[in-house]
């Protein structure tokens, strides 16, 4: 598949079937470097927002359930469960990229984690088979958002909580400034010199920019089926956190 380029010269997200084709793509070849590149690039402040997410997923109210963390990449929000004290239950870890999960094997031993090759929008489990669900960073990367947000929906038992992270646009105009500065001049060029990756840290400010805002995705879910939505800003509106209520 060829990468997409907007009219600037910077690499887009594609549309429909080709944008699956290419986020597989892409993080099956930054697969790799993607765990050091994650914590650098977001000076570690994505490991505060994984134990924001864990914190809100009501875990406790079923310790011994069955939770999906969907596009789980190489399983840091899998493992954020996991390792939580008390819990007795079990992780399934999809994505669709393999080498991701693959990168992410070593780090499960002795974890009740299970890792899955399943796409997002066509979950290979039953109906009401999960106690709770986490997305981390992986819903603005979906092909189809509402059918993704359908599929979660679909295999939530009741009552069963959706937790999303995901970046967004901080609202105070200065701290925008600064965030579309680093965002969109430092990240991609750091990125790719770690990774090697000519487009991969181009996609990602892109594919934020052209991502429903935190309110919008609130209202997706709602119309997905969830009973309740609601979402909070983390540092500074950098990313947002949103919790629905099967």
């Amino acid at each position: 598949m060829t990468s997409t380029r907007d009219p600037s010269g910077s690499f887009a997200p594609a549309r429909g079937a080709e944008r699956g084709s290419q986020v597989r793509r892409l993080f099956s070849e930054i697969a790799p470097r993607y765990d050091l590149l994650n914590h650098v690039l977001s000076l570690n402040v994505d490991r505060r927002w994984r134990r924001r997410a864990i914190a809100a997923l009501g875990w406790e109210a079923d310790p011994s359930g069955l939770y999906l963390d969907a596009c789980a990449g190489t399983f840091d929000l899998s493992l954020e469960l996991a390792r939580r004290p008390g819990f007795a239950g079990r992780v399934v870890g999809s994505d669709f990229a393999l080498p991701m999960l693959q990168q992410g094997v070593p780090k499960l031993e002795g974890a009740p984690v299970a890792p899955v090759c399943a796409d997002a929008l066509r979950l290979p489990f039953p109906d009401f088979a999960f106690a709770g669900a986490t997305v981390g960073f992986g819903v603005r990367n979906l092909a189809d958002l509402d059918r993704g947000l359908a599929e979660l929906r679909r295999v939530l038992k009741p009552r069963a909580r959706l937790v999303v992270l995901e970046f967004t646009t901080p609202p105070n105009p200065l701290l925008r400034g600064l965030y579309r500065l680093y965002f969109h001049q430092v990240l991609p060029r750091v990125g790719r010199w770690v990774s090697g990756h000519p487009w991969a840290y181009s996609y990602l400010p892109a594919s934020v920019g052209e991502f429903p805002g935190p309110a919008e995705l609130a209202e997706r879910m709602r119309g997905a089926g969830f009973g309740d939505a609601r979402w909070a800003l983390l540092t500074g509106g950098i990313a947002a956190l949103h919790v629905a209520t099967v």
